[in-house]
């Protein structure tokens, strides 16, 4: 097995909370994604902060491109690594 993760970048912590409840039904994620506050240094306003949600890919079985497009109905982004 590998150690392969996927970040998704959301907008917001709505967006990414959406996105944590659709990659079960969407993917078949069975381990519940970690979502994690990103600020820039120095911010402190909740509306300059972005959502990462980060889920395990041990068997590499989910397709980048796929999780990317996913993201997009969300105005994110799969991070690449």
């Amino acid at each position: 097995m590998s150690d392969v993760r996927h970040v998704l970048v959301l907008p917001d912590r709505d967006a990414a909370e959406e996105v944590v409840e659709a990659l079960a039904e969407r993917f078949g994620v069975e381990e519940e994604p970690r979502l994690v506050r990103d600020a820039l240094a120095g911010e402190d306003d909740a509306e300059d902060a972005q959502w990462l949600v980060v889920l395990r890919d041990e068997e590499d079985r989910l397709d980048p491109a796929e999780l990317d497009e996913f993201a997009a109905r969300w105005e994110g982004w799969r991070e690449e690594p």
